[in-house]
Parts: structure tokens; sequence; C-alpha cells
């Protein structure tokens, strides 16, 4: 019965687990949604989008163009170039702000946004995930903006400078408070549903084979009489 109620317990704790992981790293808040509009002007082959509400943008260039991102200063950031080589220059401040949701990220002397880039590869893939500061709210209390914390309001609108060859342009999108029905995932709960049915299930087939197991599969003989 212990062994039984381990698993079960087991169970339950990796479905915890997995909504608890919903959330990334930078611990996106679940208050928020940021969105992409768009990308202006448009770059053949470069998207972005918003992961895990808030907290990170990942782009992608499958263009024949080299993509560069800026970052606060409007120095070089990040680099795409074709054919799947993503650099970071490791003189950007923006590449060690980036580091914490907030304001506890320390950048060292090397970093100064005046410098030549120093490019450093970290993928092949022509993706690349990353926070930035400019589409999420950076205060720890409710936004001015927002009136009713049960209704959904939009906090501002953001932009991410954006190169391509001759075209200077931005990723473009809005933040929202999410407003009533914020929280946990959908998807984490239904994992959270099954992995418990699961679970039962699982109690109920060991409580079968042992039972089996006890008899044989056959009728319980009779008792052979009491051992004196």
């Amino acid at each position: 019965m212990a062994r039984q109620i381990g698993l079960a317990a087991a169970l339950l704790a990796l479905a915890a687990g997995l909504a608890a992981t919903s959330a990334p790293a930078h611990e996106g808040s679940p208050s928020y949604e940021s969105l992409v509009r768009g990308v202006t002007p448009r770059i053949a082959g470069f998207t972005v989008e918003v992961l895990n509400g808030d907290d990170r943008l990942a782009v992608q260039n499958a263009g024949a163009s080299t993509v560069t991102i800026d970052g606060y200063n409007k120095e070089p950031y990040l680099r795409l170039r074709p054919g799947g080589e993503v650099e970071v220059n490791l003189r950007s401040p923006a590449h060690y702000l980036n580091q914490d949701r907030f304001y506890g990220a320390k950048v060292p002397d090397s970093a100064d946004a005046k410098l030549a880039p120093q490019w450093k590869l970290v993928a092949r893939t022509g993706r690349y995930e990353f926070h930035d500061h400019r589409m999420h709210y950076m205060g720890r209390n409710v936004p001015q903006q927002v009136t009713d914390e049960s209704k959904r309001t939009k906090v501002f609108d953001w932009s991410v400078p954006v190169r391509a060859q001759r075209t200077t342009g931005a990723i473009r999108g809005q933040l929202f408070w999410r407003g009533a029905g914020s929280g946990a995932p959908v998807g984490a709960y239904a994992a959270l549903g099954v992995l418990v049915l699961l679970g039962g299930g699982s109690v109920l087939l060991v409580r079968r084979r042992r039972s089996r197991g006890a008899t044989g599969g056959a009728t319980p003989a009779a008792p052979r009489g009491e051992a004196w």
C-alpha cells in the first residue's frame, strides 16, 4: 500500500513540476502579455515571436540578408547571418543587462557601446532567444494605465531596432495587462489532470496484479486447518 501511495505521490510531484516549469528562467509575469505586431519595414525571411507571455523574444533569420538587432544605446547587439550563424556582441551592454529581468545585472567595464563590436558565435541554427527590457514592464507595481485590475488593458507600445543591409526599421509590439483570468497556462493544468488520472490508474493496476498473484489467477483453495 505504501508503494502505491509513493507511486501516486511521485506522479503528482511530476505534474506539479510541469506546471512550475511553464515559467521561464526570468519568470515571465502571468499578469502581462507582450505581443509582436510586426517588423517594419518587412525583412524577407526574418520572423520574431514572444515566448512565455512577456519573458523573451525568439528571432529567426532564414533570409539572404544579415540581420542586426541593436541594443539600448543603438549599438550592435545581435547579428544573424545568412546560413544560420548567430553572433552576440560582447561589448554591447545589452548582452549583460538582459541576463536579469529588472536591474540586477552587472555590466563589465569591457562592455562599451562606443567600442567596435566583438562578436561571439552563439548558434548555427539561425534562431536565437533573448530577454529584452523594452518589451515588458520594468516596475514591480501595477502600471498607472491599469485603473481596473480585472480588465485587460494596454500598458504601452514597444519597439526594438533592427537592420538588414540598407533597411532600418524595428520590431514593433504592444504590452498588455491581462486582467481577470490570468494565471497558470491551461496546458499546465491539462498536464496535471492527465498525470493524476495516470497515477490513479497505476494504483488500480498494481492492486489487480497483486490480487491475481495472491490467488494464482484461480479460485483460492480451502484452508488446510489451523497450525498448532
